[in-house]
This record gives C-alpha cells, structure tokens and sequence, in this order.
C-alpha cells in the first residue's frame, strides 16, 4: 500500500545570481514498510526534495513552486502549518547528517527525547521519561536509566546518532527520512547504525526515505533506489536492477566511481627507506575532568608505534575516529609536540629538531588536510595559495613565480583561467585540487594526506584519488595515507597499517591484509565494510 506519492515537486531558489532548480519536477512513492534510497551526489537536489514535504527549506530563498505529496492521502504541500507541526515529528520522523549540530547542547538526551511525547501525545512527564528509558533501551545505549541524564557532548559519535534515531522513532512514526545518517561515522559504527535502522524499520514495519551518495551503504539496505542529478529523477527501480542492470549513464558512471580491488602496479622496490619511526609515544593532557584531571594520567594518543616507509610507497594509516592515526601524521611532521621516540627522515631525527633545522625539512615533508576549505586561507586567491610555499623556501622568483603556479594548476587539473579567484568560488573537489597543488609546489618527498577524499562525492573521489596516484608517480613521491575509508586504501595503498586505540596492532601487504587479516580488530574493520555485492536478494 503506497504511503507517500510525489508528484512533480518543483522547489526553487531564487539567489542573486538568479533561479536555482534545487529540485525540477520529480516524481516518486514510498510503500509501506518500504526502504527507498534516494542517492546522488551533493547538490543533487536529493536532501532538499524531503526537506520540503516537511516545510523543512527556508522560504525565501526556497520556494516549493509545484506539485502534490499525498502522506495518507493528505496533501503535505498545501497542509495549514500548525496541522503539519502535528505530522512532522509524530507521524514522520526524521534522522539528520550530523546529530552534535541537531541535538540542544544544553539539554540533556531525555529532556530532548520527552519533548515529542509532551507535545503529541499528550503523556505526563513520568510517563515520557519510562518511554524514553525504554526507547534509548532499544537503540542499543547501554544503562539507559542513567545516559539518559547526560548531555550531547557526553556521548561519542555513533551514541549520539543513536540517540538522534531514537529521537526520531519515539513517537512511533509512519515514515522515517534518515538524511546521510552514516556519513560522518567510522565503517564500524556505521555498520552498526545500519543494523539498527533495519531491524527497527523490521519490528515497526514502517516506510523509510534514506538519503545519500554512497552506493556502497545503499546496496545492503534499500528495497528500492532513486538516482537523483542536477534536481531530476534519472532512473529509479528495485535495488538489484540499480546495481546490476543500470539503465542511465550517471548511475553507470557512479557505479564506475566506487573504489575497488587494489593498485595496478607493485611498488617500486627501494633499497632505502625515506621514513622510519621508533617507539614513537604522543601524550595529550586529560582534561576530561576539569581541575580535578591534573590527577589523571596524559592520554596516550600514540603509543609506541614504530614502522618504515620506503622511497615511493604509499602506506596506507586506517583506524577508527580516535585510534591516534591523525595525531601520528601530525607528529611526524612535527606539528604536535612528540612525547618520546624517534622519527627519521632521511638519516635525520626530527624529534626535539631546532626550528632552524626544521625549516628546510618541512620543504621536503607536506601534509594535505582533510577539509581544504579549512586550511586554504579565504582571503588568498588560488595564485597566492600556490606562490606562499614557493616563495617562502626560495623556489621561485617574483619574475619566475606566475609560470610555476600556473604549471602547477596544470599538474592538478585547475583551469588556468581560475587563477584570480578565491576558495569560495570553487566547489569540494576543486579546493581539494588546490590543497594538494600546495603540497606538491614545493616538491617534496613525503606526503602526508590526512582523509583527503571522505568530505567528496564517489565521482570526485575517484578523480581526486586518480590524480595522486598520477602525480606519486610522475614526481616518485612517497605518501602516508590516512582513511577510515578501507576500500579507499585498498585502492591507492601498497602496505597498510591499522590503529587502534593508539597502537599499531597489524601491517601488512595491501592484498594480503584484505584475504588474510591477522588481528581481531583488523577482521572486525574489514567485516564491515559495505559493497555493491551486498544487494538484497
């Protein structure tokens, strides 16, 4: 029995630039009991189309300028707004991206989770605390009866997710929208997230609406999938048809785009290695506990980790949010103070190195960041971000500077003609190509890439990661790469390293990882690694 018809919903956004068709006519239902994934890539139009059943879209700029969506056979559309408020969080729930940004800081999770209770059905406050208890019970947050007095920020990643679900299914919807709700998670705890929203869309039978860009996700989850581009509907149909008999050229190409098997070529054999670490230890000060912390031990973040990389490798880093990966990175590069241990670059020890001589090193040593318009400076045009490094370590002249960015621009696959403008004015992936022109301006040996791809779509992804392993080659770099992404690093990576609560519990040989993992915490990591294969039969 069909839940929810959409007929030719048309939402615009009128900006300065003029008339933006976020969402251009499209047509769809939801069945009861039914999961309906709606995939594209960011600006597809996919998160905008659900938020306006809702009325969810700031009206100016948005406007919904057609069509019908028919929930029970009422028109959400054209429903007065204080009946809409009665639907929007009883009889559809929703599920956003990223809990810490949805949740009130300053409200603990049961005053959040009672809030719907009050409002809609009318409980007492003791009667919606039991129910609460009893629903982050469900979710899978252990002493429900004590979690349910803390804060947000008390709660890891994946608890606060769980939290947001449970927020969202209290009220016993009818129809759940979950809105990348996976994203931002580690593999593991997505897979996690996943289970449970299926078992509960299975306990409930209710209709689920699940957004989002990654095919991988969708395979094992969906019954039916959507394929959203540029505001438009391109292809929808059951999951397996999707993934094995696509009909559009954009679902072939998206299909095309998601990382698999492993590198093409061994890497080159090297007689000396351009990196080794020793027993390397970084402590942070716990201050979990206000004054009363300086009585804590410092937190390890790494801890005593040693490994080798050779002249021309990539080494992938893979580990869980928290498993110490990024601050090994930066501790390498010396940009966090090192406890204790070696770090040889190149026959030279960079631990307790004198500034002096540690700045014509850093020529040699690079990091690309995970989030490029974060670390590009917006008041830099994409000709100042490229000239900084060169004219800092006297690679280039004022007379010579002009040419060198613009072959660099050429290097990483920026139009020329984009030289004058700013970060802003160009989009994920684009920036992404700017941070990485940066780091390879001042040609160094080692590249430290720390998650450069998890913020792009699966399409960019693939162009982003195509052109680092073209330019590892051309310039012989030799990288560390650092992901929580294994089917990333099993794509680009020659060895992998795998962390895990600050120690390095396993390296291998990329393949030989992936058929044959030794430790527990490595076959627990690749066990829940979602693919394509994993389509519902």
């Amino acid at each position: 029995m069909t839940l929810l018809s959409i007929e030719n919903l048309a939402v615009h956004f009128h900006t300065r630039a003029g008339q933006m068709r976020a969402v251009d006519g499209i047509s769809f239902s939801v069945d009861q009991g039914e999961i309906l994934a709606i995939v594209g890539e960011s600006g597809s139009g996919k998160s905008v189309a659900c938020y306006s059943l809702l009325n969810l879209i700031p009206q100016p700029p948005g406007k919904i300028e057609s069509g019908t969506a028919l929930f029970e056979g009422r028109d959400l559309l054209s429903m007065q707004p204080d009946i809409l408020r009665r639907i929007r969080g009883n009889e559809i729930g929703i599920i956003f991206q990223d809990p810490m940004t949805s949740l009130n800081p300053y409200l603990t999770v049961g005053e959040q989770l009672i809030e719907p209770l009050l409002y809609h059905r009318n409980l007492n406050r003791q009667q919606a605390l039991k129910r609460a208890v009893k629903m982050l019970d469900e979710v899978g947050i252990a002493d429900p009866e004590t979690r349910i007095h803390s804060y947000p920020h008390e709660f890891s990643g994946g608890m606060r997710q769980r939290v947001m679900i449970a927020m969202a299914m209290i009220a016993e919807p009818k129809l759940l929208i979950c809105d990348e709700p996976t994203t931002a998670l580690d593999v593991t705890i997505q897979a996690q997230i996943l289970s449970l929203i299926k078992a509960l869309q299975k306990r409930r039978n209710i209709a689920v609406i699940f957004i989002s860009h990654d095919l991988a996700v969708v395979a094992g989850l969906a019954d039916r999938v959507a394929v959203m581009k540029e505001g438009r509907i391109v292809e929808t149909g059951p999951v397996n048809d999707i993934f094995q008999k696509p009909r559009s050229d954009y679902t072939r190409t998206l299909l095309a785009s998601i990382p698999s098997g492993s590198k093409s070529h061994p890497p080159q054999p090297s007689d000396q290695p351009l990196l080794q670490i020793d027993r390397l230890t970084t402590c942070f000060a716990d201050n979990s506990g206000g004054w009363l912390s300086r009585q804590k031990a410092d937190k390890k973040a790494v801890n005593e980790v040693s490994l080798t990389i050779q002249r021309g490798e990539i080494l992938g880093l893979v580990g869980e949010s928290g498993s110490g990966k990024s601050t090994l990175g930066r501790s390498i590069l010396q940009l966090v103070p090192v406890t204790r241990g070696s770090v040889i670059f190149d026959g030279t020890d960079l631990v307790g190195l004198r500034q002096k001589r540690m700045t014509p090193l850093r020529r040699r040593m690079q990091m690309i960041f995970q989030d490029p318009y974060a670390s590009l400076n917006p008041r830099m045009t994409v000709f100042d971000c490229l000239a900084e490094p060169l004219l800092y370590h006297g690679l280039a002249t004022r007379k010579t500077v002009t040419a060198q960015v613009l072959a660099l621009m050429d290097d990483v696959g920026l139009a020329r003609t984009a030289i004058r403008k700013y970060p802003h004015e160009f989009s994920g992936g684009q920036r992404q190509r700017i941070a990485i022109g940066r780091a390879i301006a001042t040609k160094p040996e080692l590249i430290i890439a720390d998650e450069p791809v998890s913020a792009l779509d699966v399409t960019i992804q693939a162009q982003i990661l195509a052109l680092i392993l073209a330019l590892v080659e051309k310039h012989n770099l030799t990288m560390l790469f650092i992901s929580h992404d294994l089917s990333v690093v099993r794509y680009i990576a020659d060895r992998i390293a795998v962390m895990h609560r600050g120690e390095l519990v396993e390296m291998a040989e990329t393949e030989s990882l992936f058929v044959n993992p030794q430790h527990v915490y490595s076959r627990k990591l690749l066990s829940a690694i979602p693919t394509p294969t994993t389509a519902q039969t």
